[in-house]
C-alpha cells in the first residue's frame, strides 16, 4: 500500500495561477512597492486559493529581514525572573508583538562576556533589532550595538546622554511626588533606599528624594540615606542598616516595590508599625504592592505605556521611517494605600 503526500504550492503554481510572472509573485510577497494593484490583487488571490506559505528563509535572503527582535536584559537570571518589572515589560513587549508577524527572542547578559556575545549575535544579523533593559553606567552593549549599527532602544534613559532611542518612566518626577506626599503627612525625618546608582533609574529616583526635601529646606543627612540593589533582601537589609543608624526615623521612600517589601518586614521585625510609626512609599506598583502586608503606597510606572512605546519606535528605525535618537518620557502616578 502506497501513500500520497501533497506537495506544498510553489512560487511558480502561484504564477501561474495568477497569470503573471514569477518575479511579480516574489515582489508581491516582498511588499516591494514596484506592482500595479491589479498584479497585487491576482497574486494575493492565487497565494489564498493556493494556500502558498512563502520560504521565510528565502524571503529574508530578499528583504535581509529576520522578523525577530530581541529583548536583551542586564542582570543576572536569578533577578530577570523575580523581579516583578522585568516580568511585565517582557510580557507587554510579547503582548504588542502577538498580533504581528514578528517573533521575540529573549537574551539574559549576565557580565562582560556575555554582552560581547549578544553584541556578536547581534552585529551578526540574526534580528533585525534589540530593546536593551537595565543598563548599568559600565555596560559596554550600547557602544557594541551603535557602532555595528544595529537598530536599538534603551528601556530606561541612557546613563551618560547619549544619542539613542530610549523610553522612560519620570523616575525622578515620581520621586518628587512620592517624598511631597510624605512631608504633606507631616513626617519629619524621611529616609530613602536608593536604587543602584549606577543605573539611571537609581540615580534619578534618588535626585527626586533630595530635590523635594530642598524644595522645602529640608536638611539632606547622610543617615538617612542607604543604597540598595532593587531586591527584596537588600531592601531588607538596607531598612535594618537606617534603623541603626537613624533610629528615630518616621517615613521612607524606597525605590523599588521589591525593596519595600522587604523594608517592611524589616521594620515588623523591629517592632515598628507601619504607618503609625513609620511610613513607607515604594516606587513601580508591581502586583506585590497590593497584596503585602500592609498594602503598599507607590509610584505607578506607566508600563502600558510604555511597552508599545518601545517596540514601536524600534520598529520605525528598522522600517526606516524613525529617528534612531527618538524618546519618550511617560508620566508616573501615586498610588495611595495603607503603608502611607
Amino acid at each position: 500500500m502506497t501513500s500520497t503526500r501533497a506537495s506544498s504550492p510553489t512560487l511558480d503554481e502561484v504564477a501561474v495561477l495568477a497569470g503573471v510572472s514569477r518575479a511579480t509573485v516574489s515582489r508581491v510577497i516582498n511588499d516591494s512597492p514596484r506592482v500595479s494593484p491589479e498584479a497585487r490583487e491576482a497574486v494575493q488571490s492565487a497565494v489564498a486559493q493556493l494556500r502558498y506559505v512563502p520560504n521565510r528563509m528565502a524571503r529574508s535572503l530578499v528583504t535581509r529581514r529576520t522578523d525577530t527582535i530581541a529583548l536583551v536584559l542586564n542582570e543576572p537570571n536569578t533577578q530577570v525572573f523575580s523581579d516583578p518589572f522585568f516580568a511585565s515589560i517582557v510580557r507587554g513587549v510579547s503582548a504588542t508583538l502577538a498580533d504581528t508577524d514578528l517573533n521575540l527572542v529573549l537574551l539574559t547578559a549576565r557580565d562582560e562576556r556575555e554582552q560581547e556575545k549578544v553584541g556578536r549575535y547581534a552585529r551578526q544579523g540574526h534580528v533585525d533589532g534589540v530593546i536593551l533593559m537595565s543598563v548599568h553606567s559600565a555596560d559596554p552593549l550600547p557602544d557594541i550595538l551603535a557602532s555595528a549599527g544595529v537598530p536599538l532602544v534603551l528601556c530606561g534613559r541612557p546613563f551618560d546622554g547619549r544619542e539613542v532611542a530610549y523610553v522612560d518612566a519620570d523616575n525622578r518626577g515620581g520621586a518628587v511626588v512620592a517624598v511631597e506626599h510624605l512631608l504633606g503627612t507631616g513626617r519629619t525625618a524621611i529616609a530613602t533606599i536608593t536604587g543602584p546608582l549606577d543605573m539611571i533609574a537609581g540615580v534619578d529616583r534618588y535626585a527626586g528624594y533630595r530635590e523635594a526635601l530642598t524644595a522645602v529646606r529640608r536638611e539632606l543627612r547622610p543617615e538617612l540615606v542607604v543604597h540598595g540593589d532593587f531586591t527584596e533582601a537588600g531592601g531588607r537589609r538596607a531598612m535594618e542598616e537606617l534603623l541603626a543608624r537613624a533610629p528615630e526615623l518616621d517615613a521612607v521612600f524606597v525605590a523599588s516595590d521589591p525593596m519595600a517589601v522587604g523594608a517592611l518586614r524589616a521594620l515588623r521585625a523591629a517592632g515598628r508599625r507601619v504607618p503609625e510609626d513609620v511610613a513607607v512609599i515604594g516606587f513601580d506598583d508591581a502586583a506585590v504592592a497590593e497584596t503585602c502586608d500592609p498594602p503598599l503606597t507607590t509610584m505607578a510606572q506607566p508600563l502600558a505605556d510604555m511597552t508599545p512605546l518601545l517596540t514601536e519606535l524600534l520598529l520605525r528605525q528598522i522600517d526606516g521611517v524613525g529617528e534612531p535618537a527618538e524618546s519618550r518620557i511617560c508620566r508616573t502616578h501615586l498610588v495611595r494605600r495603607a503603608s502611607a
